[in-house]
């Protein structure tokens, strides 16, 4: 296995499309796509399965956040406006774990042999953005 560095991975994955059938595409290559859409439009049906409960937790932090809102313009207690934070920082931690798992299962693993290195590269990158993230 070639070992990349951060800036070769970001530039490899920047130059594919992932089109909706999976097939990684590069942008500078329309003709190889196999659907309709736009090349600069990615698509992925790997989290279908997940997709209601991913939408459902989405929608509960959403609704925390509206929540967070309401207590600060109401003045409550410093503790419990941080207290809500961290309980949505945990929920949106927990969605993006769902998508990674998601990712990693259709979109890595199933990758053709070609194109596998592209994708644990795109993946890498995606961890490490994640990651810094997540806290």
């Amino acid at each position: 296995m070639t070992t990349r560095t951060p800036a070769q991975m970001q530039d490899a994955a920047a130059h594919l499309t992932i089109m909706p059938d999976g097939q990684n595409v590069p942008m500078s290559d329309p003709s190889a796509a196999s659907c309709a859409c736009k090349m600069d439009e990615r698509t992925s049906d790997s989290y279908a399965a997940d997709k209601a409960k991913l939408l459902a937790r989405l929608r509960r932090a959403e609704g925390q956040v509206r929540g967070v809102a309401r207590m600060i313009e109401e003045d409550k207690y410093c503790i419990d406006v941080l207290t809500q934070i961290s309980a949505i920082t945990a929920s949106l931690r927990s969605v993006g774990l769902l998508v990674l798992q998601d990712h990693i299962r259709g979109c890595v693993i199933d990758a053709p042999d070609d194109e596998r290195e592209a994708r644990l590269d795109e993946l890498n990158l995606a961890i490490e953005r994640f990651t810094k993230s997540a806290g």
